[in-house]
């Protein structure tokens, strides 16, 4: 019986990827770097401090990574509250308050900063309904590593065995089943060229999941 679902948040909650897309891309413009698409996609999961990590030293950039990493947040943040049409992803809100009002524990575990992760949660009201929220900036490697998930099942009101984690990104779901827990993949249309083979579970729209069904996974 699952008693915690655990949600990653980009891709599955809300869909800021367009916006972090444009802070990346206006940050490399300002940097003159070229980063090829298959570069950015294989970043999908991985913490804007990893991300940076890696780009310094593949382009030798000079400037530190706590400078890049503010720089890039500051195009974001200015951009993410400008932005009339970000929207929670059709049905999830919906599979949330139901999760939520019958007893189900709700964790977030998102790569995202906590300045951001509050920016999202208030914006669309979301603490009402998780018990903890767990950012990637407080651990050293980004999913596929596993410590994020690990961590958010130690939160939990139950066993690892009674979690599962909803991920949409190739690198949520390695985590996820590196970890242990059972995964329900997101295909989401936000989410391009991502593996979702490993995951045990795939759906296509959030109206595919209720309490009943994710209580018996």
């Amino acid at each position: 019986m699952i008693k915690t679902v655990i949600f990653d948040m980009d891709g599955v909650i809300v869909d800021t990827e367009p916006v972090h897309r444009y802070a990346y891309f206006q940050h490399f413009e300002e940097l003159n770097i070229a980063v090829p698409e298959e570069m950015y996609t294989s970043f999908t999961g991985f913490s804007t401090r990893n991300v940076f990590q890696k780009l310094k030293g593949h382009f030798m950039l000079e400037q530190e990574v706590e400078d890049l990493i503010q720089r890039k947040r500051s195009i974001f943040n200015d951009a993410f509250d400008t932005k009339e049409d970000l929207d929670l992803l059709e049905g999830v809100e919906k599979l949330i308050i139901d999760l939520h009002q019958n007893g189900m524990q709700l964790i977030l575990a998102s790569s995202a900063s906590k300045v951001t992760i509050e920016r999202v949660f208030n914006r669309f009201k979301l603490h009402q309904y998780f018990s903890h929220i767990v950012s990637g900036e407080d651990f050293p490697k980004s999913k596929p590593d596993p410590a994020i998930f690990e961590h958010a099942a130690s939160l939990s009101i139950a066993p690892k065995e009674n979690c599962i984690v909803i991920e949409d990104s190739t690198n949520g779901i390695k985590a996820a089943k590196a970890a242990g827990i059972f995964c329900v993949a997101y295909n989401s249309v936000h989410s391009k060229d991502q593996d979702l083979s490993l995951a045990d579970v795939v759906v296509g729209h959030f109206d595919e999941l209720n309490f009943e069904k994710v209580s018996q996974y």
